[in-house]
Order: structure tokens, then sequence, then C-alpha cells
């Protein structure tokens, strides 16, 4: 095994303590070249969102949509870490530019749900929100308690 792959399975295992901070440690001894690898990018994604370092996570998972554009949950996680800076319009605009197997995916109608109404558009919030339910009936509980839905009134 290469002492790459043993980083990434130390910092895989620093995430799975719920240690972040360790993984990110484990990954910036990898060479910049190894650094870029996609598994060293989405352990990076994942201990970053985990920390809440919300820009650091928005800045990587775009790297991996524009790398692997056909991979839906990249935009899926780069849009909820702009929506956690703040961005929400960007949050918006990079979840639209995902895939077309995203419309398949309730948690991104879910996620534009969340996005529309933080943005004041009311019925389209409503719209993606019905859709996501009616994919999954998880999400209703979700949106009861969702403080992106808050105000939405009976969740359909």
């Amino acid at each position: 095994m290469m002492d790459a792959d043993r980083t990434l399975i130390a910092a895989s295992g620093w995430l799975d303590l719920g240690l972040p901070e360790g993984a990110l440690e484990e990954l910036n001894r990898l060479s910049p070249n190894e650094q870029n690898r996609k598994e060293a990018l989405e352990l990076k994604l994942q201990a970053h969102m985990e920390a809440k370092a919300w820009n650091a996570a928005s800045d990587i998972a775009r790297v991996l949509c524009v790398r692997h554009p056909a991979t839906a949950r990249y935009f899926i996680h780069a849009a909820y870490c702009l929506h956690e800076t703040g961005d929400t319009l960007a949050a918006r605009n990079q979840l639209l530019c995902g895939p077309k197997a995203l419309l398949e995916m309730p948690v991104f109608h879910y996620n534009l749900a969340c996005y529309h109404w933080t943005l004041g558009e009311q019925e389209r919030a409503r719209t993606h929100l019905s859709r996501a339910i009616a994919m999954d009936e998880s999400f209703r509980e979700a949106a009861i308690t969702d403080r992106d839905l808050a105000g939405i009134g009976p969740v359909p």
C-alpha cells in the first residue's frame, strides 16, 4: 500500500471518530499532487463540512463539480455549503447547474425549496417541497423543524 493510500485511510479514520481536524492534518501531509486526487478532495470536503468551515468546503465542492460534472452529490454539497456561507442565491444557481440526475433526487427538491423560501420565492419553494415529500415522505418531518423553511405554513 502506498503512503498516500495509508494517509487517506487515516484521514477517514479521524472522520469516523468525529474529529475533522485530525483528518485535515493527515490530508495536509499529502503532496500537492496527491491532495488533488478525487478521494483526498472528497475527504477534505467532508472534514470541512463537519467542522462547519463552509467557505473552504464550498471551494472544494465546486472544484469537484468542475472536475466531475456528472456527479450529482457534488452539486448538492456545493450548494449547501454556499447556502451556509449566506450566499443562498449562489447556492440555488449552483444546484440548478448540476446534472439532470438531480431532478430524480428528493434532496435536490428539498434543498431548492429551502433556497427559494430563503430568497422569498414562496410558490417555487412550496412546489419543490411538495415534490420532495412526494418522492420521500421523510422530508415532511424534516420540513417541520427546518429553520430554512420557517413560516412556510402547513407542510403539503
